[in-house]
């Protein structure tokens, strides 16, 4: 499964990345570790201002969680022309 990051660092010793298999969905970012497997990673769906909303968790503690939503916040149009490179699926719109 091709697994595309969305930068070749780590935030917060996570790396963001979305799978190949996930571009159906709405906009959204994986932080997993070097691993880069759902099985423990967090998943936000972001919205078009940038905002995200936590889907899962994951092992990510509360601190990293907010440490990586404030990143995706500042970086997310950069984000987004990697993810609709690969997908017709937009930003999340909620439920």
């Amino acid at each position: 499964m091709k697994l595309p990051k969305y930068y070749d660092f780590k935030v917060c010793g996570y790396y963001l990345y979305f799978t190949a298999k996930c571009i159906i969905e709405a906009f959204h970012v994986h932080a997993s570790d070097s691993k880069l497997t759902e099985e423990g990673a967090a998943k936000f769906f972001v919205k078009e201002n940038g905002g995200t909303e936590i889907q899962k968790k994951g092992v990510l503690s509360q601190k990293e969680l907010k440490i990586i939503q404030k990143f995706i916040k500042e970086n997310y149009k950069e984000m987004y022309k990697k993810w609709s490179a690969l997908s017709d699926s937009g930003f999340f719109t909620g439920k």
